[in-house]
């Protein structure tokens, strides 16, 4: 059996980190946990969601004792990542804000985050402005409703360009020339994202270096693995929409389940 990782998320935003770290471990089974019945993470009360997913994906790390967990949800990592370290043995990775290399990359020292709500308002965001972004101006602009548009992308629902177009309306038009997509879900529309804010904006989010972060500490090299590897999906609703099943198979998962099948 190959080592594997569980990637966690509240909806199918964690995808992208999951995509970026099979680049780098193709040889790995991957497990992915989405808590999809408490979509979106960004309006839950802190305890409710440090509780919930604490306790979930204990649960499924002692089901499935994979090697690494990792938190692909933004929100979630600013809020549960002690608490779950100190009830798991095995390696936890959260997720950043791109802001450091924002920062470095960035002309006119104009840099934008796109968020959700529970991202922006946190201390541990503006901890990393204040670290990593010290010679730019950052404005912060908060994106609930993009979580929900990149859920329905995966659905095969239309995409309606108002919708985008409102939600990036304060970012058009201003001088910021590197946007970080600080929400897992948001690298899902990065071209309908491009699109509305101008090939002058330059996006740029964290899957690539969790995925380094993740080699790092499995220490593993990816050319070292010869494996066949396992795919698979739960998520905390009774069912999901027939074409985000599809979306997912797609994507190379084998198996898509309730979590009741596997926690019972």
């Amino acid at each position: 059996m190959p080592q594997s990782i569980l990637v966690f998320d509240s909806g199918v935003g964690g995808l992208s980190v999951l995509c970026e770290i099979q680049k780098q471990l193709p040889d790995y089974a991957y497990y992915y946990l989405f808590d999809n019945a408490r979509l979106p993470y960004g309006k839950l009360a802190e305890d409710e969601l440090i509780s919930g997913a604490v306790s979930l994906i204990t649960s499924v790390v002692n089901k499935l004792t994979p090697s690494l967990v990792v938190i692909a949800c933004n929100t979630a990592s600013t809020l549960i990542l002690d608490e779950l370290r100190q009830q798991i043995d095995i390696p936890v990775v959260g997720v950043v804000p791109a802001i450091k290399p924002a920062a470095l990359q960035s002309k006119t020292k104009h840099i934008g985050v796109l968020a959700t709500p529970g991202t922006i308002e946190r201390d541990y965001t503006q901890t990393l402005i204040d670290n990593y972004a010290k010679g730019c101006r950052v404005s912060l602009f908060s994106a609930n409703e993009l979580v929900i548009i990149a859920e329905r992308k995966l659905e095969a629902k239309p995409i309606k360009t108002m919708e985008l177009e409102r939600q990036l309306s304060e970012i058009q038009g201003t001088d910021i020339d590197v946007l970080v997509l600080g929400c897992t879900h948001f690298p899902l529309l990065k071209e309908e994202i491009q699109q509305i804010v101008g090939e002058k904006i330059n996006l740029i989010d964290s899957g690539k270096a969790i995925a380094n972060r993740v080699v790092a500490l499995l220490s593993e090299s990816p050319e070292s693995r010869q494996n066949e590897t396992d795919v698979r999906a739960w998520y905390t609703t009774q069912s999901i929409n027939q074409a985000l099943e599809e979306s997912l198979t797609k994507r190379g998962f084998k198996k898509i389940s309730p979590i009741t099948e596997l926690l019972g």
